[in-house]
């Protein structure tokens, strides 16, 4: 396969959610190009299904199967199908979020509900099911955040409220876990996506210009983070919220 050149998960297995498209597809291609066997989830099959064989035809191991993170009784089959096809699970990359615009007058409690469901229940859903697998294998579990939790954007409460929740429970896992599992999050700032795709492109272009690394990021600037976290190279890290956002959160530029 191609990729970084590393062999940091060789046998090792990970789960990752929301993986058929974005951020997550490209940490599916990371983690199986560092050796890691990959389970692809998605509510959106079809695209795990894809992401899935991509993998296996550059020469990785994956499988894929519809996941939906809102579900508990879900989670106990995702878990079920990876344990059951490689015996561990070493890294579960929490993945799954929506972005629904609307100040607080504005947002009914049904987008309001659906998003805290979505970006924080879904993570609390994943670490219990998965937490005993983990243990076993002393594993990392790596959340994706994002820069609302850090810094604040008119419009946004909901998705604000669930992201920065998720910086409280990776604190309040690494030290309910110890030294059996470490947990972190990487906190991306504007990164093209197919959301990202269908902007403007001089809203694009003035965004980038706000960022002091002077570009917008790209699925793969996270993956790099994300694979990151779940190594060994982080051994002795855990607990931690990363802006990976090429600056944009220590920019004055408006």
């Amino acid at each position: 396969m191609s990729g970084s050149g590393l062999t940091r998960f060789t046998g090792r297995t990970a789960l990752l959610t929301a993986a058929a498209s974005g951020i997550g597809e490209a940490t599916a291609h990371r983690l199986a190009a560092e050796g890691a066997s990959v389970l692809v989830t998605d509510v959106d099959a079809e695209g795990a299904r894809r992401v899935a064989e991509e993998i296996g035809a550059q020469g990785g191991r994956a499988r894929h199967r519809a996941l939906d993170v809102t579900s508990v009784g879900a989670w106990t089959e995702a878990v079920e199908t990876v344990t059951s096809w490689t015996r561990r699970l070493d890294v579960l990359h929490l993945n799954a979020g929506r972005n629904l615009p609307g100040a607080a007058h504005e947002l009914d409690d049904a987008s309001w509900h659906d998003q805290l469901r979505l970006c924080l229940d879904s993570v609390f859903y994943g670490v219990r099911a998965t937490v005993p697998h983990l243990r076993a294998a002393r594993g990392a579990v790596v959340i994706t955040s994002s820069i609302h939790a850090a810094i604040g954007f008119k419009g946004f409460p909901a998705y604000a409220a669930a992201k920065g929740g998720i910086g409280a429970l990776v604190r309040q896992f690494a030290v309910e876990y110890g030294g059996e599992i470490r947990f972190n999050s990487v906190l991306p700032g504007s990164v093209v996506t197919a959301l990202w795709a269908r902007t403007p492109q001089g809203y694009r272009d003035r965004t980038a210009a706000r960022t002091p690394v002077g570009r917008l990021g790209t699925p793969e600037d996270i993956a790099a983070a994300v694979a990151f976290f779940a190594s060994d190279d982080a051994s002795f890290i855990t607990g931690q919220n990363l802006l990976v956002d090429g600056g944009r959160s220590i920019s004055s530029q408006e």
